[in-house]
């Protein structure tokens, strides 16, 4: 399994939202950052029965939430993510910021908070 967190984080860090972005924009915004850094993804990629995570990057998973997400609900969705065998992390992307562990099942899990990447944007 190939991970591309670290190419995923890169090309994501950079994204500015607006006080009204919507999470289908985000999940737009994601996927033009995604081609653009020539990372081949899967939208809304199936990982088993009920389980369809924003994007696959190979191996490393994507997901997406709008706000700050309830911290027991999205560790109980992330552990499904993590226990299938075609992931071996996840990218986790958010608007407000929510703490999780640093791994789950031994696999990395990996935080962008988007409130975050406000400022001046430096090259």
């Amino acid at each position: 399994m190939e991970s591309h967190a670290q190419e995923v984080i890169d090309a994501v860090s950079s994204i500015r939202l607006t006080a009204v972005s919507l999470e289908y924009d985000i999940h737009g915004l994601i996927e033009q950052r995604l081609k653009n850094a020539g990372i081949e993804f899967a939208h809304e990629a199936k990982l088993g029965r009920g389980k369809r995570v924003d994007f696959l990057c190979g191996a490393t998973a994507v997901e997406v939430k709008k706000g700050t997400p309830s911290p027991a609900v999205l560790l109980k969705q992330v552990s499904g993510y993590l226990s299938s065998d075609d992931v071996s992390d996840i990218v986790i992307v958010t608007k407000g910021r929510v703490k999780l562990p640093a791994a789950i099942g031994g696999k990395r899990v990996f935080m962008i908070s988007l409130d975050r990447l406000w400022g001046i944007s430096l090259p």
